[in-house]
């Protein structure tokens, strides 16, 4: 994009001086004639300098208007970028028609709240028949950030130059985060929600009082120990100390580049709970969390953790 502005801008640059040279080399007393023939190729040259100057504004204007659109699709916006052209073409490899160039590409930009740097280079072979085209080098920047998933992901991206798995990878890993967090949010909110319906107004005479009722006990359950950006949730009944469920939602990203949600049931109990327990239902929680899971889905698994845990029967 900077090249197409530099080259308009070069363009009208050159209109402004062809008609400064036309004017300033007309001699008086010159024939009528060859003066109108002067301008009129003067008009003509400027008239197709503006032509295409024109084509590339539009040109760059649709550029801009896709980049935008790419950026809302994918959630990837390029804030900064440049690109460098090494011709690597030999004498021998041009009288077989063949040419190499080496592009060296910088980047910077954000998926969402996730901030990276990007440097990396392709090397370009063509030949009459074919053109080619390799990532030869390949690193990644990430700005600090609480996921340390990350981490592990970036190093294999490089040692594979594999910026398209980089880019698809990186969104999908930030739509789990956004939606782990949303869902987190939502029990808390929830939660808050259940806490105030336990009050309610009641007509006492001639005059409304605040009363607590006891239509629904669902204390203050849901611990986000972490803020809502946290990966484990704990549940916590205060009137039965001493037992908490916490959920370790991870996000983890495969060889491949897939990114999985990986949620596990951790459990904490008093040791005599753990005597009494003959059924050794807490022992075999955890699995039996995964097979729900697998039922009713995340968000219908841990509300029914939260209501078994809290609800006054339960209790």
């Amino acid at each position: 994009m900077d090249s197409q502005r530099a080259k308009a801008r070069a363009l009208e640059a050159e209109i402004t001086a062809l008609r400064r040279a036309c004017i300033e080399t007309q001699e008086p007393g010159d024939d009528d004639s060859q003066v109108r023939k002067s301008f009129q190729e003067t008009y003509q040259s400027d008239s197709e300098e503006w032509r295409s100057s024109k084509d590339l504004r539009n040109h760059l204007e649709s550029l801009e208007s896709e980049l935008q659109f790419l950026s809302g699709l994918t959630g990837i916006s390029i804030r900064n970028y440049c690109k460098k052209t090494e011709d690597l073409t030999s004498t021998e490899m041009a009288e077989k028609s063949i040419k190499k160039v080496l592009q060296r590409h910088r980047l910077s930009g954000n998926c969402h709240m996730i901030t990276f740097q990007l440097e990396f280079q392709i090397l370009e072979i063509q030949d009459k028949e074919s053109l080619s085209s390799v990532i030869t080098d390949l690193s990644i920047i990430m700005e600090p950030n609480e996921y340390s998933e990350l981490s592990e992901f970036v190093s294999r991206a490089e040692e594979k130059r594999d910026l398209l798995m980089f880019f698809r990878s990186l969104r999908c890993f930030v739509e789990w985060c956004d939606y782990r967090k949303r869902t987190f949010e939502h029990f808390k909110r929830v939660n808050l929600y259940l806490l105030a319906v336990n009050f309610e107004f009641i007509l006492l005479g001639d005059s409304f009082k605040l009363v607590q009722t006891n239509k629904e006990k669902y204390p203050e359950a849901v611990q986000l120990s972490e803020g809502a950006s946290s990966s484990c949730m704990g549940i916590r009944n205060p009137s039965q100390p001493g037992f908490e469920l916490v959920i370790v939602w991870r996000i983890e990203i495969d060889e491949q580049g897939k990114v999985l949600p990986k949620l596990d049931l951790l459990t904490k109990v008093p040791l005599r709970a753990l005597e009494l327990d003959k059924n050794r239902v807490i022992e075999t929680a955890p699995l039996s969390f995964r097979t729900l899971l697998g039922v009713l889905g995340i968000e219908a698994t841990l509300e029914s953790l939260i209501k078994s845990l809290c609800t006054e029967e339960s209790s």
